[in-house]
């Protein structure tokens, strides 16, 4: 019974000496390791250059040679991340740090070494650089600027319409593809934009639609709408009949002298509308052989009214 105790007993001391060492060991290596990172070394790193801010028609080409190779300084801290990613971004700027020359963008590496140590930060040292000129070249497709068509179902709650004109925060878009695709667009559709029982102001983004054009993009992708809804009501007035291009030799009598015109209106311009703001003609040299009645026509009105209707159809007059 002893034996079996002092065997357990130095079994247990075994298994605490077994962890105690493996702890120290682990914190060991971890020193060392921290040790070693702390460590400054020189090494060679890929940075991928991007280019940004060039022209929407450029299509870059060649993309797998625009890297310059650095050959930096940094503690190895800084380099752990390189292990799982082969390079670093290098952001150009096509309008302030290349020039253009005829088919390729070109960049002075040497001269922008400040902006590659901006860019490193101060946690890399740079040495040295290659090559000491990157040329990016590109290929320059066709251009040009299309009006916007709104494709649109909307339809307001009963009382309610829209106040003036759907407005758009562009009018027109770019077009960008190849020179055959581009000459044959006129205008650019938008999605159709649905809305149902409208009662409020309109605030949509609304895509472009260029699903029956091959190889082409669109600069933007979607444009704002944006429109004032409002309460309206029909309003009626009686407006004065004039006849417009009456030869000096014919004298006429019609009738009726004056006609109802209905008009739709937001409710808060009601008051403001006026006979005298609508002006209503007959034209004497719209008249058929043999006609004996002309038609009324409305020539002007309110900006604001909306679904004109004139409920006198036909003038009636005979010559005197």
């Amino acid at each position: 019974m002893n034996s079996k105790k002092k065997i357990n007993i130095l079994d247990y001391l075994k298994k605490k000496s077994v962890k105690r060492f493996s702890l120290f060991f682990a914190i060991a290596f971890v020193f060392l390791i921290i040790s070693k990172l702390s460590n400054d070394y020189k090494q060679t790193i890929h940075l991928k250059v991007n280019l940004v801010d060039f022209e929407d028609e450029i299509l870059l080409e060649n993309d797998s040679v625009n890297y310059i190779n650095a050959y930096v300084e940094a503690k190895g801290f800084s380099l752990v991340p390189l292990m799982f990613n082969s390079y670093k971004g290098l952001v150009l700027n096509a309008k302030k740090d290349v020039t253009v020359k005829s088919n390729h963008f070109l960049f002075d590496v040497q001269k922008h070494k400040y902006l590659i140590e901006d860019q490193l930060g101060h946690s890399y040292k740079l040495l040295s650089v290659l090559p000491d000129t990157l040329l990016i070249s590109f290929s320059k497709r066709a251009s040009k600027m299309v009006p916007i068509t709104l494709k649109q179902t909307i339809n307001y709650a009963v009382g309610y319409d829209l106040k003036g004109e759907l407005k758009f925060d562009k009018d027109s878009v770019k077009i960008v593809g190849s020179t055959s695709e581009v000459d044959k667009i006129t205008h650019i559709n938008t999605e159709n934009l649905t809305l149902n029982n409208v009662k409020n102001n309109i605030e949509k983004n609304v895509n472009l639609d260029i699903s029956g054009f091959e190889n082409i993009e669109i600069f933007p992708k979607s444009i704002s709408v944006s429109g004032e809804v409002a309460r309206f009501t029909e309003g009626i007035v009686e407006v004065p009949v004039t006849i417009t291009n009456q030869p000096k030799d014919v004298t006429i009598n019609y009738f009726p002298k004056t006609v109802s015109v209905s008009y739709y209106v937001a409710l808060e311009s009601y008051n403001a509308i006026k006979a005298s703001n609508f002006k209503l003609e007959c034209d004497y040299t719209d008249l058929n052989a043999n006609q004996t009645y002309l038609v009324p026509k409305i020539v002007k009105k309110p900006a604001s009214v909306k679904h004109v209707n004139i409920k006198q159809k036909r003038i009636d007059f005979i010559k005197l």
